[in-house]
């Protein structure tokens, strides 16, 4: 959303247009055309036409609500449309259409701004300086790195290594990246660091990361941004432990198809996060409620594949307040008085939906290598099939049988250093947050991507641990 609003603000503002963006505040006013949002919308706007960009599609009461103060409605957005669609000026959504439907909403605006030139070509304005921004949000809202979006990506990430926007600049040299810039930059440095201010409070920071010119603004938000950061992984750590808690006394894996809980305070900023994780760790959809002192619920789900987050939730609309998002994403709001309710009725309908080979965790390997093939040239061959991300990943590759060099080495209490040897060939690899694994007794069969090791101005290839088991285990 954020990315969005950035794209559309300076590519209207360049054409002519009087252009102000709006941010609802998560905590207060939630997501997306919110009747709060609105009411302060237009008092602080009054607005004559309102583009809802990464929302809209099933907010038909919102939408008149719209229509009724006087203002057209657009809505950019990219959420699964139920039904019936709002009527307004116009609806842009991929998911509504016969062809491609994976662009995030940022893709939709970077469309929009196509359409726009073509039908008033300017030729001071070149479309391609705005890649970046959309690169930035197609990566970030993981979509599926195929068709359209994948040369979005592969061009945006070009344009992003010589980027116009100074907010840019400055987010990738507090997060340190360098060009090449690849797409797991994205997702683990700048992505986490735009997030951060609307996780926590308000994405206003963030929006004016991408819209300032001052280079000294940007650097002093982006610093801001990655102070937000470090205090978000603060508050998602707490609310991990939290939930893990909740999780080991409640949830019986031979028993429950699904793990939905709620609890009061739980900051839902981050329960996204923390749902992704538990639903990772158990392999079950997953959905997490925070109330607030009134007793209204606002969460999060994530879901395993083969199982489609918002189709359950509409089973379970009659309990809810609003729902929506994506099969494997999607957001709640619920009362607390019929939070048990809706809690018995999406593991009724998760246990209707689901089979044991989906709720079975599966990891898809693509080759089996010795440790002689494992160097900085096969690196270099899979960097050709860049840009990685969802529905493109990264290759998994599987070593078997084998013994580690000496014990793994522990870093910052979290992570495991090992290094692997055959004949000559010794490689390194690391295991992130492999201590909290019990490994088995060697020799291993190892699950891993290879990755370019950069340190004190030496390159080498290295092994980014996935699995281990004990070698021969099926």
């Amino acid at each position: 959303g954020v990315s969005s609003l950035a794209l559309l603000h300076r590519l209207l503002t360049a054409m002519g247009g009087r252009v102000q963006c709006f941010l609802p505040h998560r905590s207060g006013e939630g997501y997306g055309l919110s009747a709060a949002g609105v009411a302060r919308c237009f008092a602080e706007h009054a607005p004559d036409l309102l583009l809802a960009v990464d929302c809209g599609t099933n907010s038909l009461r919102e939408v008149a609500e719209i229509q009724a103060r006087g203002a057209d409605v657009v809505i950019l957005d990219h959420h699964e449309p139920a039904a019936e669609l709002p009527r307004c000026t116009a609806l842009v959504n991929p998911k509504t259409g016969p062809d491609f439907h994976y662009l995030c909403s940022a893709g939709v605006a970077f469309k929009l701004g196509h359409a726009l030139l073509k039908l008033l070509p300017r030729p001071d304005i070149d479309l391609k300086d705005y890649l970046d921004l959309a690169a930035l949000a197609t990566i970030a809202d993981l979509v599926p790195l195929i068709g359209e979006n994948r040369i979005l990506v592969h061009r945006g990430l070009t344009q992003m290594a010589k980027t116009r926007w100074p907010g840019l600049a400055a987010l990738m040299a507090v997060a340190g990246v360098r060009p090449p810039i690849r797409g797991s930059d994205i997702g683990f440095r700048l992505g986490p660091r735009i997030n951060a201010s609307g996780r926590l409070g308000t994405a206003q920071e963030s929006l004016q990361l991408l819209l300032t010119d001052d280079a000294d603004e940007a650097a002093h938000i982006a610093d801001s941004l990655d102070r937000q950061n470090r205090d978000r992984q603060a508050v998602e750590r707490h609310l991990a432990e939290e939930v893990e808690n909740w999780v080991n006394k409640h949830y019986d894996s031979a028993r429950d198809a699904s793990i939905v809980a709620g609890q009061k305070d739980w900051h839902h900023g981050v329960l996204g996060i923390v749902a992704a994780r538990v639903m990772r760790r158990h392999h079950r959809p997953t959905v997490l409620v925070g109330f607030d002192e009134a007793g209204l619920g606002k969460g999060s789900g994530r879901s395993i594949e083969g199982f489609s987050l918002v189709e359950t939730l509409g089973q379970c609309a009659q309990h809810l307040e609003k729902f929506g998002g994506h099969e494997m994403a999607a957001g709640v709001t619920v009362h607390h008085d019929r939070f048990e309710d809706f809690r018995s009725a999406f593991e009724e309908s998760a246990r209707a939906r689901v089979n044991p080979d989906i709720l079975t965790p599966k990891l898809r390997l693509d080759a089996e290598l010795p440790i002689t093939a494992l160097s900085l040239s096969l690196v270099e061959m899979q960097e050709m099939l860049e840009p990685y991300g969802m529905a493109n990943a990264q290759p998994i590759y599987v070593v078997r049988a084998v013994t580690p060099i000496g014990s793994p080495r522990v870093l910052k209490e979290k992570h495991l250093r090992l290094d692997f040897q055959s004949g000559r060939q010794r490689i390194g690899a690391i295991y992130f947050n492999g201590a909290e694994h019990e490994l088995p007794r060697p020799p291993w069969d190892v699950a891993f991507t290879m990755e370019r090791n950069e340190f004190n101005g030496r390159v080498d290839a290295q092994m980014q641990i996935v699995a281990i088991r004990k070698a021969g285990e099926n």
